[in-house]
């Protein structure tokens, strides 16, 4: 029997959107190309691969990150629900084990009655036109050869940006005389690792980045690169003291040997709660491999540390969504279509999920018979599918992660705006909630 919804793309909003519509009891064909192929930056043959790092952003709900998982679990996010069960440390941030994580929703994927995963890439669109609707969540990596098949739906206006991921490294090669475990930011318990440079430490690390081979980028391209996301090597181009009040600020650490404050701080986040394996947060980079073994190795502590994985960049592509939507993230030229995740133009992990819980929620509506109510404009899933809308967007057009600026202004002193904003906007989506049922 025919599937009544096809998803292509079995990364985060795939996986949510095929989950949350199977819960409703739509039978579902999720199609995923791995591990037949992998892109440049996937290593793992299961769903929802965490790629850039493992954490989730801020837990603390007057945060926007924190506001948006918030928001999730209202809508009844499957895939937030099982990265709560595979967290590892990390202070006041969410972070989680990527292998059991990935392991945990195509587990979920595949338990499901009404799930059919297929393991191919999709490049034929034949397969999905018996489907009653499409939900298109391939990612920043989709395959070129289904980017040009999509050119009749989506017209040759896709856009890009170059992204780099971090270093990983085996703990138990790390100098724990040298490097300390404290908190990030004074916040929750000491689950970093932190890497103290004086002021000479701090330069010297500057100058070998500055001289370190770095991959090249396409010749033809522009290179742009996601301002969350910056490689080390465009920070330090922008001035001496970005990465000392960047990623690499000291807030409220003091050196155990020296009981003073370093000039900098190199932080190693937990990737797995078992193991002893680290990312070294905000080190992205595209320093050729033999490059960063140097720059890292140079480093208080990790003089003799292993590297588990190298960093690298990649160039992700997303799509003029403001040209191409409709409110409900359905394409204009073909209703039968939606678009859900980064190739939307959302940027981050929860971002991505959300889309595609909202697409799940669009598409219910039509196989339903009824129209489809937005999210309030108050909350962010409701505004980040504002921005994707809005045809005012379209001629500077950019990747957007969730933030209080997309909101409406509240009228309170600044010290109580974005717990208002929280308040706002979790009673008003409650109050959707309930509409729908």
């Amino acid at each position: 029997m025919m599937s009544r919804v096809e998803v292509v793309g079995g990364g985060l909003a795939g996986s949510e959107a095929a989950l949350y519509l199977a819960r409703q009891g739509f039978e579902v064909t999720l199609r995923e190309m791995k591990p037949l192929r992998y892109s440049a930056a996937h290593k793992l043959p299961g769903l929802a691969e965490l790629v850039c790092s493992n954490s989730l952003k801020s837990d603390q709900e007057e945060t926007a990150a924190g506001l948006l998982k918030g928001e999730l679990r209202l809508l009844g996010s499957s895939v937030l629900a099982l990265a709560e069960r595979c967290r590892v440390p990390a202070g006041a941030t969410m972070a989680v084990d990527r292998e059991k994580f990935s392991l945990a929703v195509t587990q979920a994927v595949e338990a499901h009655p009404a799930i059919n995963l297929r393991r191919e890439l999709v490049q034929d669109l034949t397969v999905l036109e018996q489907a009653e609707a499409v939900i298109l969540a391939t990612g920043p990596l989709t395959d070129p050869a289904l980017l040009t098949t999509l050119a009749p739906l989506i017209g040759k206006e896709d856009l890009y940006f170059y992204d780099a991921i971090s270093p990983i490294v085996d703990g138990t090669s790390i100098d724990r005389s040298i490097v300390f475990a404290a908190s990030r930011y004074e916040k929750g318990s000491a689950d970093y690792l932190n890497i103290p440079l004086d002021r000479r430490e701090y330069e010297a690390l500057l100058g070998r980045i500055v001289i370190a081979e770095k991959y090249p980028l396409r010749d033809f391209e522009e290179p742009r690169f996601f301002e969350a996301c910056l490689p080390l090597e465009v920070m330090v181009e922008r001035g001496a003291e970005t990465l000392a009040y960047g990623p690499f600020k000291p807030v409220g650490l003091l050196d155990p040997r020296t009981g003073t404050r370093p000039y900098a701080v190199v932080q190693l986040r937990r990737e797995r709660l078992e193991q002893e394996i680290y990312s070294l947060v905000g080190f992205q980079t595209r320093m050729v491999q033999g490059a960063q073994r140097e720059v890292i190795r140079a480093l208080p502590g990790l003089a003799a540390v292993e590297i588990l994985r190298y960093g690298s960049i990649h160039r992700n592509t997303f799509f003029n969504s403001p040209n191409l939507l409709r409110a409900d993230l359905s394409f204009g030229q073909e209703p039968r279509w939606y678009l859900a995740g980064q190739l939307s133009g959302v940027e981050g992990y929860l971002e991505s999920t959300a889309m595609g819980l909202v697409a799940g929620k669009a598409v219910e509506a039509k196989l339903q018979g009824r129209p489809f109510v937005p999210l309030p404009r108050t909350t962010l899933c409701g505004a980040l599918c504002a921005y994707l809308t809005d045809p005012g967007n379209a001629q500077r057009f950019q990747p957007m992660s969730a933030n209080y600026g997309l909101l409406p202004p509240l009228d309170l002193p600044r010290s109580e705006r974005k717990r208002g904003h929280a308040r706002r906007a979790l009673a008003e989506l409650e109050r959707w909630v309930l509409g729908q049922r």
